[in-house]
Order: C-alpha cells, then sequence, then structure tokens
C-alpha cells in the first residue's frame, strides 16, 4: 500500500506539472492584455510599457514558466496583478467557504442518494420506483443554473423564506447546498439503485429474509454495505468538484469561493489567479482520488494493491 501510494503521488505530481504548463500557455492565448485592463484604454505606450516589464510579462514565455515554476516549488503561487496580493493568500481566504458549501451539498446529495436509491431497488418496477427514477433523470438534464434561479424565485422572491444571494451565514447556505445537493443526488440514486437491485438478488440477501431477519437490517447492513464501493468513488469525485468550486451555482448566488475567485481571474486576465486556482484544483483531485483508493482497502480486504501494481 505505501508503495502503490507513493506511485500515485508521483504521478500526481506529473500530472500537476503538464496541468501548469498546458494552463501556462493557454492563458497566454486568451484575447486580451491584463496590462491594458489594469492601466484602462486611456494609458500611454510608454505607461503601459513600464507596467509590462514590471510584470516580467515582456520576457519569453518559457523564461516566465521557468520562473512561475521555481516559485510554486518555493510554495508562491505568484502575485494577483489585479488585487496585488498573494495568490495563495486570496485561495486561502475563500477556500473556507468553498469547504462549508461543499460539505453542505455532500450532505443533502448523500442522504436524498441514498435513501431514495435504496427506496426504488426495494420496489423495483413499481410506480414508486418509476417515480424515483424519472425525477432522477429529470434531474439529470436540468442545468445548475435553472435550478439555482427556480429556487431564488420560489423560496426567496416569492415565499421570502431565504436571502437571494451574497451572504456566507447558514441560511445563505441553504439554497446553493440544495441546488448542487440536489443535481449531485441524481447520479447516486441511480448508481445506488442499480447496485442494490444487483445485491439483493444474491443468495445470501433470501437466507436472510428467509430466517426473518429485519428488512431493515437486510437493506442497510448487509446490501448497501457490500455495493459502496462504485458510491466511494463516486462521491470522491463529487466531492473534488465541490472543493475545486461550483462555478456556476456560486456565481448564481454570489459565494464568495474558488469558483467565484476563478471566474473573475478570468474576466480580468488575471494570469497568476488563474494558474493559480488551476493548480489548486487540481491537486486537490490527485489527493481525493488517493484517498478514495485508500478507503477501497478499507471498505473491501480483498483488494491487493501489489497485485494490482504488477499486472498493470
Amino acid at each position: 500500500m505505501k508503495q502503490y501510494i507513493l506511485n500515485r503521488l508521483f504521478s500526481g505530481v506529473i500530472v500537476l506539472i503538464g496541468l501548469s504548463i498546458f494552463t501556462f500557455m493557454l492563458i497566454h492565448f486568451i484575447p486580451g492584455d491584463p496590462v491594458r485592463i489594469i492601466l484602462g484604454q486611456r494609458a500611454t505606450v510608454e505607461q503601459i510599457e513600464t507596467l509590462r516589464e514590471q510584470m516580467g510579462l515582456n520576457k519569453p514565455l518559457v523564461e516566465q514558466y521557468v520562473t512561475y515554476a521555481t516559485g510554486v516549488l518555493k510554495g508562491d503561487l505568484g502575485i494577483s496583478l489585479k488585487t496585488g496580493r498573494p495568490v495563495s493568500a486570496e485561495i486561502a481566504e475563500r477556500f473556507p467557504s468553498t469547504v462549508k458549501m461543499a460539505a453542505a451539498s455532500l450532505v443533502v446529495a448523500v442522504s436524498l442518494g441514498v435513501i431514495l436509491g435504496i427506496i426504488a431497488a426495494k420496489y423495483k418496477h413499481t410506480w414508486v420506483d418509476i417515480g424515483i427514477m424519472s425525477l432522477a433523470t429529470l434531474g439529470m438534464s436540468l442545468p445548475s443554473f435553472w435550478l439555482g434561479l427556480l429556487f431564488i424565485m420560489v423560496f426567496s422572491v416569492t415565499l421570502g423564506w431565504f436571502p437571494i444571494a451574497g451572504g456566507t451565514g447558514f441560511v445563505d447556505l441553504v439554497l446553493p447546498a440544495l441546488t448542487l445537493g440536489v443535481l449531485m443526488s441524481t447520479t447516486l440514486i441511480r448508481l445506488i439503485r442499480a447496485g442494490m437491485v444487483d445485491v439483493l438478488s444474491n443468495d445470501y440477501i433470501r437466507t436472510a429474509r428467509s430466517k426473518g431477519m429485519n428488512e431493515r437490517i437486510i437493506l442497510f447492513r448487509h446490501a448497501f454495505r457490500n455495493m459502496m464501493i462504485p458510491v466511494v468513488a463516486v462521491i470522491g469525485l463529487q466531492m473534488a468538484s465541490l472543493l475545486g468550486g461550483a462555478v456556476i451555482v456560486e456565481q448564481v448566488f454570489s459565494w464568495p469561493g474558488i469558483g467565484t475567485l476563478s471566474i473573475q481571474a478570468i474576466s480580468s486576465r488575471d494570469f497568476p489567479m488563474i494558474q493559480g486556482t488551476v493548480l489548486f484544483i487540481g491537486a486537490i483531485y490527485v489527493l481525493v482520488s488517493i484517498l478514495v483508493d485508500i478507503m477501497y482497502a478499507a471498505l473491501d480486504p480483498r483488494i491487493d494493491y501489489t497485485t494490482k501494481r504488477e499486472g498493470a
């Protein structure tokens, strides 16, 4: 396991290096000059060239990347062209809000996904199953911004139960968490329903029922536990995407997280901030994927990573 984790960490570093190179090259082909955005359209040529030299944007791209990569190795993600603050400080300031929304959304998604998925499997091919799966399919086809705006219209504008947008408190968190949680739960519902239907058809489940075992114990302790590995994988990827910033939902509700920060950086052509947020999100995905593999082993001791590595 230790060797496997080290190999995954090494491959993760390679992925992050490739991601940083790709992002660095891509943003320099984005139309728009960050220097002109900072100084405005009335800036003189001398002012533009002076600021470009101060920011190091007049150097060759290779030299700029080497300077950036050297700083990253030292823990320095650069200075924001827009605010003049360290990129790492900006990310650290926004990340707690993203974690708060991600955790709340995941609670909603897992709760709905597990409960409705198990109910649909228990009553398969009935109107209950058809109704739940129809709602899940509908939810997968809904754009997140549309559902967010619908919740705002119903619960904020019409009923007045929640603020429209802009806050960071618990009440302000409800609608963004519901929006993301409901949409994320649709994947879990379909996955859990399919897995539970397969597991409930096994002989040991029929044996447990013939012995008069409580149905709730059969569903949760025996059936659900034995199909948790794919569920853990999906939840892990969903958590990674949430920690990376649910860009559209954060924009709809003006939630001050990583997603909003990245959109603002793109709009202002803030190169260091764009690179920093992308690299940060990539690191989250790498770490979460490793944690998911470790949880695999905890949930199923039969998984042998040594054999898996040798067979690769």
